[in-house]
């Protein structure tokens, strides 16, 4: 790494998510100096654990002497922080989503071109091993030009899981449309081929009676949901997330000469590489399964998170800032891959119709959405924006929030 003795001082919003930053901050050679969290007993276990600074106020965390800060936040909350984070002069690695609407995304990305500040999204799932093997055969040519693909982030769990990460009735996994998770399915296909979507329609998979989750959830939103995509090259794409059974992070890349996945069966890290050579001379097997290393650094990311994506997050946001080049995972992939939720979720309740994604990079592209406010958020319920189900503003039965409620007890939390 160059550079790696300069230091990069980090400051820590949300101290849970966070946690793996704190751990891995030391080996992408930063140094993790404050956190933030409301929560005051997780706030003192993390000063204690890693010897910092602990702050309950974001505004008292951007006041300590840092360079940069993580928002390991609520999911929905990330770009009102991350545009005040630069506007105080920090570098910004921000968990997804990074906008929760379209006005969001506008602001951010102007926020970021004004700052001069680095951005990046801590989309983990790209540099998991398979996916970064997978941009290697596809920026090699290999499989020749992208035609279709196919990204799932399907985790499923239950009741006693989901309500315990899910307390109080308008925590955000609770009213958050399907559509939304869509960065983890999204982002890997995205840095595999280098491609951009352009068109978006979302289907809604609702909650059914039948998964015995169901009666003991407070979710007012549903199960999960399929967006099809197409591409700023002509490629269809297909995502599927989040709560079905049969836990599954794939990604499949069809191409003119050739075909590639990770395997759904046994280690599901090993590459699946089919290679259709009719027209050339077979200089290589026709199929080939694997399980490759990392393309660098190979024993510090097998120690970290997320198969060794949350040690690449911070090791490539660590580059940015020393080598003042935005990463690869910028502000405008960032929102781009963001802004499919809301607009997956705005199709699905439209008949899925066909949306245009609009490209903010193209600043006049901006002018139609910068005041586009349309959320489901409880905070923003009012006229004209959506429910949090394609049924409607549902409510969760009575037998639901009395279980919810005696989960959330257990963990200290008292209220609705």
């Amino acid at each position: 790494m160059k550079n790696r003795k300069q230091k990069i001082r980090l400051g820590v919003f949300g101290a849970s998510r966070g946690w793996s930053f704190m751990s891995n901050a030391q080996s992408a050679g930063m140094e993790v100096v404050a956190v933030c969290d409301q929560n005051e007993a997780l706030r003192e276990k993390a000063k204690k654990e890693f010897h910092l600074s602990a702050y309950a106020e974001f505004d008292d965390l951007l006041a300590h002497d840092i360079d940069a800060v993580v928002l390991a936040n609520y999911f929905h909350q990330h770009a009102p922080y991350a545009i005040r984070a630069l506007a105080a002069g920090k570098h910004v690695l921000s968990e997804c989503l990074a906008c929760h609407t379209l006005a969001e995304g506008v602001a951010l990305i102007e926020t970021v071109e004004k700052s001069g500040k680095i951005y990046m999204i801590a989309e983990n799932y790209p540099y998991m091993l398979f996916n970064q093997e997978m941009r290697r055969i596809f920026q090699a040519g290999k499989v020749g030009e992208f035609m279709y693909g196919e990204g799932e982030y399907v985790h499923p769990g239950d009741a006693d899981m989901w309500n315990s990460i899910s307390i109080g009735k308008d925590h955000w996994r609770n009213w958050m449309p399907a559509t939304y998770y869509c960065t983890h399915s999204l982002a890997p296909l995205m840095y595999i081929t280098g491609t951009w979507p352009v068109k978006v329609s979302g289907f809604i998979i609702p909650r059914f009676k039948d998964d015995p989750a169901t009666p003991r959830l407070a979710a007012r939103n549903d199960a999960a949901s399929v967006i099809m995509l197409q591409m700023n090259n002509g490629a269809l794409v297909k995502l599927l997330q989040v709560h079905l059974r049969g836990h599954s992070v794939w990604s499949r890349v069809h191409g003119t000469r050739g075909q590639m996945e990770n395997l759904r069966h046994g280690d599901e890290k090993m590459v699946r590489l089919r290679l259709e050579q009719y027209h050339a001379k077979h200089t290589e097997p026709p199929e080939q399964i694997y399980r490759p290393d990392f393309p660098i650094l190979n024993d510090e990311a097998w120690k970290s998170g997320h198969g060794g994506g949350d040690f690449f997050t911070a090791y490539y946001f660590a580059e940015a800032i020393r080598s003042g080049k935005q990463p690869y995972l910028d502000v405008y992939r960032a929102v781009s891959m963001s802004i499919v939720g809301p607009l997956g979720y705005r199709s699905a309740l439209d008949h899925s119709s066909q949306l245009e994604v609009p490209d903010f990079r193209d600043k006049k592209a901006r002018r139609a959405y910068a005041k586009d406010h349309w959320s489901p958020a409880p905070e923003n319920k009012g006229p004209g924006q959506p429910p949090p189900s394609i049924f409607g503003d549902i409510e969760p039965p009575p037998q639901a929030m009395a279980y919810a409620k005696k989960i959330w007890r257990k963990n200290g939390y008292t209220g609705e």
